[in-house]
């Protein structure tokens, strides 16, 4: 894996928050089907572990 720099991983961080939060709108709205709401909350749990794992790998890059 390639080793990335603390500022590609806050960049990172901040373009999927932004996705994230819109997401959250398109969520909001109640014209969506049960399988668009489905997919909206699959997508929502990845981000949001993908945020997390990079989170973490930023701190232990800070650590070191």
């Amino acid at each position: 894996m390639r080793n990335y720099t603390r500022e590609e991983f806050e960049q990172a961080i901040t373009t999927i928050a932004s996705t994230v939060s819109k997401i959250e709108k398109v969520r909001a709205k109640d014209t969506l089907g049960q399988s668009q709401r489905t997919l909206i909350e699959r997508r929502l749990a990845a981000f949001r572990i993908a945020l997390e794992l990079i989170e973490t790998k930023k701190q232990e890059i800070g650590s070191e």
